[in-house]
């Protein structure tokens, strides 16, 4: 099972013997593959509707033909074609994952379907995948391109959430309790007594043996959950990443009421004024705010690696981190 995009009743089991080697992978193509089963195949994982919308009409006619066969109900089991590169070797971009498919013979497209669902007439859906494969491995990379010129903005200011995510999962592996981390990430998955279980997925039980687990976040909707578990190598999961709740707003500029009731609504308008550094004077007189106050807010936004002070000459200037940055970018509407 290369990729499972669906949800049914069914569910599975990773049978784990000892404490699980975690590892972590900042892949953005499962994001794109999630974003396109929930908007275009009608595989509802919470993907807000804004979102939702903003995916089905950049995609054009040929990619929504494509991804048909990942709307048919009750099927739990996707080919590993829909995802070409394993994210267990690797971080890698959208880009190299669409040349991946571009270059895919169509005959290890029909193999891997025989592989999927076994030798003779494949399902319904993919039959006319079988009849056309080059037309459909052109469609679906078509259709994954559009995804991602729509997608890639929001991946771009998940960086801080993504690099928190990694932070995390590596003071889990250096401290220990995997098994904590690995039952806390999705509402479909839980350890039991025996390994994971994932729910809403093609029944089946894996044994990881000495394979590693491969952590893969994503932005997708709360319930997203995409398994690679006979990957020979390690078993990866793509999941999303927490805190993705606060990016689904289309940013055009930082939302100050947010930012406010983390930093102070004077911080926050602060930190927003600084487009530029500026000096001391400049802040007081832009601000309205008395050089007693300023020095104040200034203090605690240093204090908090949020803003740098230099002095040149008899000015003092003022400017944004990169740390402050990146808080402003979450908070963009």
């Amino acid at each position: 099972m290369g990729a499972e995009v669906t949800r049914t009743n069914a569910w599975s089991e990773l049978i784990i013997g000892s404490t699980p080697q975690l590892s972590i992978s900042i892949s953005p193509n499962l994001t794109a593959l999630a974003m396109l089963a929930d908007a275009l195949a009608g595989r509802r994982r919470g993907l807000p509707e804004l979102w939702r919308r903003a995916v089905g009409a950049r995609v054009g006619p040929l990619g929504h033909e494509a991804v048909r066969p990942l709307s048919a109900p009750g099927s739990a089991l996707a080919p590993d074609f829909l995802v070409p590169r394993s994210p267990s070797g690797g971080d890698f971009t959208v880009a190299a994952q669409i040349a991946a498919l571009q270059e895919l013979e169509p005959d290890a497209l029909i193999k891997d379907l025989e592989r999927t669902y076994g030798p003779g007439t494949p399902p319904p859906q993919w039959r006319p995948v079988v009849e056309r494969p080059d037309l459909w491995l052109h469609g679906y990379a078509t259709a994954l391109a559009d995804v991602w010129r729509t997608t890639e903005p929001l991946w771009k200011r998940a960086r801080l959430l993504l690099d928190r995510e990694v932070e995390r999962v590596g003071v889990t592996t250096v401290r220990g309790g995997p098994e904590l981390l690995l039952g806390a990430i999705s509402d479909r998955m839980s350890y039991g007594e025996r390994g994971l279980v994932f729910s809403g997925v093609a029944a089946g039980t894996y044994e990881l043996g000495d394979r590693r687990i491969v952590l893969v976040p994503m932005l997708a909707g709360r319930d997203a959950l995409i398994l690679g578990l006979d990957d020979p190598d390690a078993v990866w999961i793509a999941y999303p990443v927490p805190g993705a709740d606060s990016l689904w707003r289309r940013p055009v500029a930082p939302a100050v009421d947010e930012l406010s009731a983390l930093v102070g609504p004077v911080r926050a308008d602060l930190l927003c004024a600084l487009e530029q550094p500026m000096t001391m004077s400049m802040l007081a007189t832009d601000m309205k705010i008395a050089p007693s106050g300023l020095t104040y807010h200034c203090d605690r936004l240093r204090a908090g690696r949020l803003i740098t002070r230099e002095r040149r000459g008899r000015e003092v200037w003022i400017a944004r981190t990169h740390r402050a940055e990146e808080l402003l970018e979450l908070f963009r509407r």
